[in-house]
């Protein structure tokens, strides 16, 4: 697919935007990959790894004698995973080019796979997660992150512009042939594919402008308002009147911000 089929693009900006999320990310993630067993000498699978910055936190994990699959159907993000690489001297990272929608994953039986805001991207995501599961060996271990319920994005008090911001960007997300609620119907599929469900937890946040967590959804909203613009969903002025709206509210002390609510899933395959 075509680097502009991603919602919010893979230019410089959303690189680095994807790199502050992997950070303010990082103690959930940690955590679910130390309670699904992730340890020394692994093969894990990173699914749609983007720039990489999971990837080089498995790479660490799973040491010389493991490995880390990392696929992602943007070659611009590769890029930026195998530069990182290299410049680390992380030598145990395999990139791969592959359209999640259809190509076929380029390992079996795996000890592990991971993913987070993936399967609310792509436009067969049930077919996905069978690739997935062929793809692991019998016991191993499915880690992923999906929104449920994204529209639990706002602030209090209510802005209207942020309302309209997450309708845009739902919608968007929907044009494209993706399903930003996706986490409500993996915990139905894995069972029928064979896979036990070891734990899922809800991962909400009410938060204030003065919590690092608060630099995960504003970046989001200004790159996101940005290309909203790009992709004719918003005029410019309209984009500045909600970009004003966000700033003001972030200014007040008194403003929190509920977060999109995320599913963790840890399951395990038994067959």
């Amino acid at each position: 697919m075509a680097e502009k089929d991603y919602v919010l693009g893979t230019h410089d900006e959303e690189i680095e935007r994807l790199g502050l999320q992997h950070r303010v990310w990082r103690p959930w993630t940690s955590d679910a990959w130390r309670r699904a067993g992730f340890t020394a000498g692994q093969t894990l699978l990173d699914i749609g790894c983007g720039p990489g910055y999971a990837s080089v936190d498995l790479a660490e994990i799973v040491g010389p004698a493991g490995r880390v699959v990392a696929v992602d159907r943007s070659r611009r993000f590769l890029d930026a995973l195998e530069s990182r690489c290299r410049e680390r001297g992380i030598g145990n990272v395999e990139a791969h080019e592959i359209d999640l929608s259809e190509g076929a994953i380029p390992v079996a039986n795996a000890d592990g796979a991971w993913a987070r805001w993936v399967f609310a991207f792509v436009p067969r995501p049930r077919a996905l997660l069978e690739r997935v599961a062929r793809a692991l060996k019998p016991g191993g271990i499915f880690v992923s992150f999906e929104y449920f319920e994204y529209v639990s994005w706002r602030l209090i008090p209510e802005s209207p512009e942020l309302r309209e911001l997450v309708a845009a960007v739902m919608d968007t997300w929907r044009a494209s042939g993706g399903e930003p609620d996706i986490g409500r119907e993996l915990p139905v599929w894995l069972p029928e594919l064979g896979f036990r469900i070891e734990s899922l937890r809800p991962i909400i946040d009410v938060i204030a402008p003065t919590s690092y967590v608060w630099q995960w959804p504003k970046t989001f909203i200004e790159v996101g308002v940005a290309r909203m613009v790009e992709l004719g969903r918003f005029s410019s002025e309209r984009a500045r009147e909600i970009s004003a709206a966000f700033t003001a509210a972030e200014a007040n002390p008194n403003t929190l911000m509920v977060t999109p609510a995320v599913l963790e899933i840890i399951a395990v395959k038994t067959g």
